[in-house]
């Protein structure tokens, strides 16, 4: 039997969701999805340069679980620049509670 997923704390929404290599149409563009949780283990990890420690506390699962997410995102992130793919960036149903307020300020943390 599968583990439920554990609801995953974001900081908050992209304002822009999609991204494709200029001067291609879209039809002809594979796609990449990108979830979420990925993008925001890629803005924590990436961005705002947190430990992976810090950034799974932040969205509120293990550090191993984070270090999976944040390896898968990197991936797809290669695989869209590499192979001129285009990237969207997946908005699950996500329940109201597991969304951060967005004026929610990064606390300092030692690097």
């Amino acid at each position: 039997m599968v583990r439920p997923l554990k609801c995953r704390l974001i900081g908050f929404s992209p304002t822009a969701t999609y991204f494709k290599p200029r001067g291609i149409s879209m039809y002809l563009l594979e796609e990449v999805s990108l979830e979420i949780d990925e993008w925001e283990a890629l803005r924590l990890a990436d961005f705002e340069e947190l430990y992976q420690t810090e950034a799974a506390k932040r969205m509120g699962i293990s550090r191993q679980t984070f270090a999976n997410i944040i390896a898968r995102a990197r991936h797809k992130v290669a695989d869209a620049l590499i192979h001129g793919k285009a990237l969207k960036i997946s908005h699950a149903p996500a329940d109201e509670s597991s969304v951060a307020a967005p004026n929610t300020q990064p606390e300092e943390s030692a690097k």
